[in-house]
């Protein structure tokens, strides 16, 4: 049993030996069973013998150990700055490299043998004709099937044809309702003179066999764009601009899932990418897609799509996270059609602000009042009131019930909207309140009388739920604000809401102080 184990073993990792990866060509990343690639810096060195190219041009490409190390397999290609697919073809030089198809024949060259190898050397040919730009070469280094680095690439070699590609990618957006349908988070911000701004563009062919997009936005890892059937995420074509695993943008096509990580698609037919990343957060792509737009991986007809942008982290493998900012337009866009207006969709319907409304009103105006009273006005009308009961105690409970009753109402349309757990801080906050605002009723209901030894009990515990609860809502609303304002230029709500607290707070430590003083026969007020 164990040499049964070890002989599949060794299967897994050799299995590669002859160097047929064609199955890799898009991620260069070997199948070494749970192995992973290096992170740190690679043995090997790939180099040019160019600095410049134009159409037709011939450029030998060494690849070599640096200090002694051997390698066993490797896998070159060229490609165009910024994209995941391969351009030009090889031929080889050596006896022991051989051609690949990666996209189209002869994009890449590998290994046929796993012999150790200090350096091998191949010659790749620009192509002829089509859109062009600055490439780099690629390449990944086996050592060992433990031990390998992928993604090592040479130093870019500039494209001086009739064709080179202008140094700016995004277009300021003077452009958009002339040729480009344009959408944008705010509204017709420019991309040329704002970094808060999220942008996409896209001026069609009229057969609209060829789109030019571009894409602009802030984030730690990608931005993305998508054309969508609806305004939900999933079955979605969209395109990312993101960083890789060594913090360089790269474009890729991808399908939307849903609620889970997109599924990456080959590039296909994607030509003239220009990417540009300002102060390390700043992401800037522009490139041209002769691909069909397709929704469930299927191509469509249509011409009018809802458009979205999302933006988010990545992590140190270049894999995307769960965005943190998305933008869905209100209607659909007609491709074809520049000179309509796209506004972004209202991203908190009427239902979240209704929500938003009663826990304000709950927690900052009669779960408020109600407490005021409570601690500092039962002198008031004393041994006055109804039902046996004093009117600061009748005013308590009513302004407080009302309080838990809109709790509980703006909980549960919050749910039914989301009809999902969001995450974050916020959704924490707001079922800790719930539950608390439920539990001080029932705890009120079963109090021993007034004059019961055991009544300070009840005070401690009525007093703690209750600071508890201002305190945890107050934190929610903050939040929930925060929500509100990642789509508004200027976070005015949070200011205000700031000094409504403060002066809240205020007016509890001078009241407090009066009691105080009160009780001391001291007359402050």
């Amino acid at each position: 049993m164990f040499l049964f184990v070890l002989l599949c073993c060794v299967g897994v990792v050799h299995c590669y030996g002859n160097g047929l990866v064609s199955s890799v060509c898009g991620t260069m990343t070997p199948k070494h069973g749970s192995n992973s690639a290096q992170t740190s810096a690679a043995p090997f060195t790939v180099t040019a013998d160019k600095t410049t190219f134009k159409e037709g041009d011939q450029i030998t490409v060494l690849l070599k150990s640096q200090s002694g190390d051997q390698f066993e397999g490797f896998m070159l290609q060229a490609r165009q700055v910024g994209s995941t697919t391969s351009i030009g073809t090889f031929s080889v030089m050596e006896s022991n490299t051989q051609l690949l198809y990666c996209d189209a024949a002869s994009r890449a060259v590998s290994h046929t043998s796993d012999s150790k190898k200090s350096s091998v050397q191949a010659k790749w040919t620009a192509p002829t004709s089509g859109p062009l730009g600055d490439i780099e070469f690629r390449a990944t280094f086996v050592k060992s099937a433990a031990t390998f680095w992928v993604g090592v690439k040479s130093s870019t070699v500039a494209y001086t044809g009739t064709s080179a590609p202008a140094a700016e990618t995004v277009q300021s957006n003077p452009d958009c309702g002339k040729t480009k349908v344009c959408f944008s988070q705010p509204s017709n911000c420019d991309p040329t003179a704002n970094t808060g701004c999220y942008f996409m563009a896209v001026q069609t062919s009229s057969n609209q066999s060829e789109m030019r997009i571009e894409m602009f936005g802030q984030a730690d890892g990608y931005v993305a764009i998508g054309f969508s059937d609806d305004q939900e995420m999933g079955n979605d074509d969209i395109y990312i601009c993101g960083k890789d695993s060594s913090g360089n943008l790269e474009v890729q096509h991808a399908i939307s899932t849903g609620k889970t990580a997109p599924t990456i698609l080959s590039l296909g037919n994607v030509t003239d990418i220009k990417t540009s990343l300002m102060n390390g957060n700043t992401i800037n792509c522009s490139f041209t897609s002769r691909n069909a737009i397709s929704m469930r991986s299927r191509a469509t007809s249509t011409s009018e799509y809802y458009l979205m942008i999302a933006a988010g982290p990545s992590n140190g493998q270049g894999n995307i996270q769960i965005h943190t900012n998305k933008y869905v337009s209100s209607t659909k866009a007609n491709l074809q059609d520049p000179s309509q207006v796209v506004t972004s969709a209202e991203e908190f319907p009427a239902i979240v602000k209704a929500h938003g409304c009663l826990m304000l009103i709950s927690w900052m105006t009669t779960g408020s009042i109600g407490m005021l009273i409570a601690r500092y006005l039962k002198g008031v009308a004393k041994d006055h009131g109804c039902c046996g009961k004093d009117f600061w105690f009748m005013a308590h409970v009513s302004l407080m019930a009302l309080s838990v009753t809109a709790t509980a109402i703006a909980f549960i349309l919050v749910f039914s909207y989301a009809q999902d757990w969001s995450g974050g801080a916020h959704p924490v906050l707001g079922c800790l309140v719930m539950i608390l605002s439920l539990i001080q009723p029932i705890v009120a209901a079963f109090r021993c009388e007034p004059n019961d030894e055991r009544r300070f009990v009840f005070n401690w515990a009525h007093s703690f739920i209750a600071l508890a609860i201002k305190g945890l809502a107050v934190a929610a609303i903050f939040t929930g604000l925060a929500l509100f304002e990642e789509y508004e230029e200027d976070p005015w709500m949070l200011k205000v809401m700031g000094g409504f607290v403060t002066w809240e707070a205020l007016i509890y430590v001078l009241q407090d102080l009066n009691l105080r003083a009160k009780k001391k026969g001291i007359k402050l007020f």
